[in-house]
């Protein structure tokens, strides 16, 4: 695609012709979507970070400077997306790691009053909050892994294991008569 007929489907896209959208998007999706499968590691994540990316693109059209490609631009887009789900990964891995390594010393630790507790509270915990605390701090599988084994969004996974993790320190602090 040259500079000119980049320049005309990007005048035309800003207008709300979403073909002319559709031209830019099939000219320099393979390009951002390579970009991002190489730098995050994961296909499959990258390849929705990439149509975030074009999302984002979208909306924002009116802020596109022209200074660089459209494609630059878009993969502009997409690093920042993706870096930001890498730290937010990796913040979230951290903080389950740690709970789940309180939970290993606790259950060696635990009274039997407190093991009971626990039990009761995961029984308590709807079916797929239960699957997701199981999954993911009992069991160590990353939140994306589990959202894959459950067949449920991303986000309706974190927000099962966050409320469940919740729900059952509760348990665990009237046990301990808190």
């Amino acid at each position: 695609m040259t500079p000119h007929d980049e320049a005309r489907l990007i005048a035309a896209a800003r207008k709300g012709d979403s073909r002319a959208y559709a031209a830019l998007v099939d000219a320099h999706q393979q390009a951002v979507r390579g970009f991002l499968r190489r730098f995050n590691g994961v296909w499959a994540d990258a390849d929705d970070i990439a149509q975030e990316a074009f999302v984002t693109a979208w909306a924002k059209l009116n802020r596109f400077e022209g200074r660089s490609s459209f494609r630059s631009w878009v993969s502009g887009i997409g690093f920042r997306l993706a870096r930001d789900a890498r730290r937010a990964r990796g913040r979230a891995g951290a903080r389950d790691a740690a709970w789940l390594q309180t939970q290993e010393v606790a259950e060696n630790e635990a009274s039997i009053e407190d093991r009971i507790a626990l039990e009761r509270a995961m029984a308590e915990l709807p079916d797929e909050q239960r699957a997701a605390v199981a999954l993911c701090l009992g069991e160590g599988f990353s939140h994306a892994e589990a959202a894959a084994i459950l067949k449920l969004p991303l986000g309706t996974v974190k927000s099962h294991v966050t409320r469940g993790r919740e729900k059952l320190l509760r348990a665990l602090e009237t046990s301990d008569g808190h």
